[in-house]
């Protein structure tokens, strides 16, 4: 595990030196699921939690940052190849991506990523699968499965000294579990390397996706218990839906001016055209962004001591463009969502900057020194081009800027055995749709939420470097705590309403049982303990102070076996396990805990001496468990509608699939 290097940063470090929790993830790792959502991937990672209400209804929290989204993730940040997967105001969607098309996943949790800006609970950062070097190879996979999955993907890779490709296409189809949930994305991935002489190297990034997906929503207790297969009720009259082009582009340029000075940079640019049909409203919007990433890195001794230095930044500017029709879908039942006439108009700019330094020194055999310090600006701007005659239809507002030192020591206790201990600080601003009024004004009263995170940890590796331990004890204390505080179907305001505080405990373990020539057993252990709280929270006139955090679970532990035999055959079981959840700020409803029983086998063969085929099965939630797979914190039920907090998870589903590839 010592040998682990770490990409994501601008200085690279050993996983088993890093004084941070950071978790890898791997193309084994992917490959031992059905290869559709990262889902059960990441619940296997102690800290993190991704609540899936649907293939394209998805939060993602890290120590509980983010819990109290509504529908998506924010709070953490996202990036593919460096190039920022989030929106300018923090939303992050990485469902859409293909998984064929990642290597590895890096996720460093909490603010311990100075380079990266605006992202509390940490940073996910996915890496470009690359062809093996000198190899060609083109491959065809098929998975079917319940709910009427079907995934079609070919794709194909060349490499030599000098240059490398990747491409991929697929073609994802359910039906879904659930009434109103159909799901349809086409996606094609390209990723390319080529070296420019002796010191530089040019890479390119592009993926299109092409999404439509139907909307069941979430359900109230009764229909959850009785009937969860079914939509809510509106969302089913008004088969309501989203789809979407989206392009990611980015262009990459590294070179190295010497053994001490390297430079890195990359230009990005990003394009979304959505269309979503809800039973209150249909939208239509457009967004349009470019950025630029780069850092200079300085490697040399200072008094004898190794050190490197790194200093760089990243910038952005995003134009989102948003256009509300009535619905009128109930003058014509059974017909589904019918446009009617225009009543809103908006254009949004979003701008930020993010400058970091960072340095890394070894001030001895044994310790070492990680500190730096990142200096983050944030501006939006609101105009209304529906109403041209309304007063103050220009809004501007910046949140100033925002200081995120860190540092941290990693020492060796002795080989293969690492502790250390870091102090950060990070920050997360409010999303456009949380700065405004009920007026649709900026409230400029709201800043951003900001938070100190503490942590001390282990890494080591144990006889023979067979068995591997995290074991991590950490404390993030948010203040000017973000409340989204629902005034109707689709209006939120956000209030700064006070604190938080986010103690916890992650473990870890892998162990190799068995490494033979012809068989090797691997089991593994994850799990979190917390106690998240609020220390001071008031919103309206109830006091929530000494509640417990609302959306994320007390307790999450994951259990898992793999088994590999030499003549091909492997087989994979994962038992995930997440705790009762509280549903809303007084803790009066709380969800129930679950646990989920996964197995996939595999069978590796040749044909013909040049065709790899894989055959592979599985079955997901094997025991049959009911459970809410997300929950919808806060749900609120207007009139006599009682509240939908439920997204209920999939029951017992298999699914099967075979790849044959040609390498050459």
């Amino acid at each position: 595990m010592q040998e682990i290097i770490l990409q994501a940063s601008p200085i690279k470090n050993t996983l088993q030196n890093a004084a941070s929790a950071v978790a890898v993830i791997t193309t084994a790792d992917i490959n031992k699921t059905d290869g559709i959502i990262l889902t059960p991937v990441l619940n296997k990672i102690p800290g993190v939690f991704m609540q899936q209400g649907g293939l394209n209804t998805n939060r993602i929290t890290i120590r509980g940052i983010g819990a109290r989204s509504q529908y998506g993730t924010n709070r953490v940040k996202g990036y593919f190849n460096s190039i920022p997967l989030s929106s300018g105001e923090g939303e992050t969607v990485i469902e859409d991506i293909d998984v064929a098309a990642i290597e590895k996943i890096e996720i460093t949790k909490g603010p311990n990523s100075t380079s990266f800006g605006s992202g509390l609970g940490g940073v996910i950062h996915l890496f470009a699968k690359e062809t093996p070097l000198i190899e060609s190879f083109g491959k065809a996979t098929s998975t079917f499965g319940s709910f009427g999955l079907l995934l079609q993907r070919l794709s194909g890779g060349f490499s030599d000294s000098n240059s490398n490709l990747f491409s991929s296409y697929s073609d994802l189809q359910s039906d879904g579990y659930r009434a109103n949930s159909s799901y349809k994305r086409k996606s094609f991935n390209i990723h390319g390397n080529q070296k420019i002489g002796n010191k530089g190297n040019l890479t390119f990034l592009g993926i299109f996706t092409r999404l439509k997906a139907y909307i069941p929503s979430s359900l109230n207790e009764n229909n959850y218990n009785q009937n969860p297969e079914k939509a809510a009720t509106t969302w089913a009259a008004a088969q309501g839906y989203e789809s979407y082009d989206k392009f990611l582009i980015g262009l990459g340029y590294d070179h190295q001016f010497s053994k001490k000075w390297t430079l890195k940079s990359s230009l990005f640019s990003n394009f979304k055209d959505g269309y979503e049909t809800r039973p209150f409203d249909i939208l239509e919007d457009k967004t349009n962004s470019l950025g630029l990433r780069l850092h200079l890195n300085y490697k040399d001794r200072l008094l004898s001591l190794p050190f490197e230095l790194s200093f760089g930044t990243e910038l952005a500017t995003e134009k989102y463009q948003y256009s509300l029709f009535k619905n009128l879908y109930l003058s014509q039942p059974g017909q589904g969502s019918i446009q009617g006439d225009q009543f809103s108009a908006i254009e949004q700019k979003r701008k930020y900057i993010n400058y970091f330094f960072q340095m890394e020194v070894w001030l001895s055999k044994n310790l070492h020194l990680e500190t730096g310090i990142a200096l983050n600006s944030t501006q939006y701007s609101l105009e209304d081009v529906f109403q041209t005659n309304s007063e103050n239809q220009n809004n501007d507002y910046t949140f100033g800027t925002v200081w995120s030192p860190r540092i941290g020591f990693s020492y060796k206790l002795g080989k293969g055995k690492n502790i250390y201990t870091s102090v950060s600080k990070g920050f997360s601003v409010p999303s456009v749709a949380e700065t405004l009024t009920p007026e649709g004004q900026i409230n400029t009263d709201l800043k951003p939420e900001t938070g100190w995170n503490y942590e001390i940890g282990f890494k080591g590796n144990w006889f023979e470097n067979k068995l591997y331990t995290e074991l991590t004890f950490f404390s993030t204390q948010i203040e000017n705590l973000l409340v989204a505080r629902r005034t109707s179907d689709d209006q939120y305001v956000g209030i700064n309403a006070g604190s938080s505080s986010h103690p916890g405990i992650e473990f870890l373990v892998n162990y190799k049982l068995l490494d033979s020539n012809t068989f090797q057993i691997t089991p593994y252990f994850s799990a979190t303990l917390n106690n998240f709280k609020f220390k001071d929270f008031v919103d309206a006139e109830a006091d929530y102070s000494g509640n417990k955090l609302t959306g994320v679970p007390n307790k999450q532990w994951s259990l898992g076996l793999d088994v590999s035999i030499k003549k091909g055959f492997g087989v994979n079981i994962s038992y995930l396990t997440v705790g009762n959840i509280p549903m809303n700020d007084s803790n009066t409803k709380y969800s129930d805990a679950y646990s989920l029983l996964d197995i996939k086998t595999t069978y590796l063969f040749t044909i013909l001496k040049v065709l790899k085929t894989e055959l592979s099965a599985g079955i997901n939630n094997a025991l049959d468990e009911k459970y809410a797979a997300s929950i919808l914190p806060n749900a609120v039920g207007f009139g006599a509608v009682p509240p939908r907090y439920y997204y209920p998870g999939n029951p017992i589903n298999y699914y099967g699939g075979f790849s044959v590839s040609y390498v050459f």
